[in-house]
């Protein structure tokens, strides 16, 4: 019975790192179907739709038939995302060098603010393509509650960062994983972070409307 039991878990934990290897592949020949510019976008968001599904249990539905089916559906939304995602980032690349250009106070000055705003960018590109996957928004709100949810949740966030820093780390020393599940394994620790936060402000949010209902039958 228990040599039972240890095979049944070998097999789940093989099954799952085969499905983990797979994802990776599809998003590589997926990004290099849209000649890199035009396939990261989508690809990227067909790897979180299919790992969001993961974290919802679902993970029975075809892996190739939802990433597909995902990449042809968002391939214009997904790369206006990136455009201006690559615009906003190029920006702040430009105006971090014009800063670091100047010296003395002026440096100070401008330098301080301006890490804050990259900062602010980064956290909110951290969130941007769970929130993505998760809710149907007007286009600017994807950014404003990326950002919020990385605000609200920054033990989850500082925790994610960690993570993220030492299977860097990792890759760094194994750079033969990295074709075969850098992007999956990166996209699966952001998105498993990703809903805990969501799912607590849910529950956050639901707590309050019932107190608030509450209060409004007391009166």
């Amino acid at each position: 019975m228990q040599m039972d039991k240890i095979i049944t878990r070998a097999f789940n934990v093989c099954e799952w790192f085969s499905k983990v290897v797979y994802v990776n592949i599809l998003w590589l020949l997926f990004t290099l179907a849209g000649i890199v510019l035009l396939g990261i976008m989508p690809a990227t968001v067909a790897l979180f739709t299919v790992v969001r599904k993961w974290t919802m249990s679902e993970t029975e539905e075809p892996i190739f038939q939802t990433f597909f089916q995902t990449y042809k559906k968002e391939f214009l939304s997904a790369n206006f995302l990136g455009i201006v995602l690559v615009a906003i980032g190029a920006f702040l690349v430009y105006d971090l060098r014009l800063v670091l250009s100047l010296g003395g106070n002026l440096q100070v000055l401008l330098g301080v603010p301006l890490l804050i705003i990259i900062s602010c960018y980064l956290l909110t590109l951290l969130y941007l393509f769970p929130v993505y996957v998760n809710f149907e928004l007007r286009f600017l709100h994807y950014f404003k509650y990326a950002f919020y949810i990385s605000i609200l949740n920054l033990h989850t966030t500082i925790f994610m960062l960690v993570v993220l820093l030492f299977y860097c780390v990792f890759l760094s020393f194994l750079p033969g994983f990295i074709p075969f599940i850098s992007v999956s394994v990166i996209s699966i620790v952001i998105m498993f972070g990703a809903t805990i936060a969501i799912q607590r402000i849910a529950k956050k949010q639901e707590k309050y409307n019932q107190e608030l209902n509450s209060s409004s039958n007391i009166r």
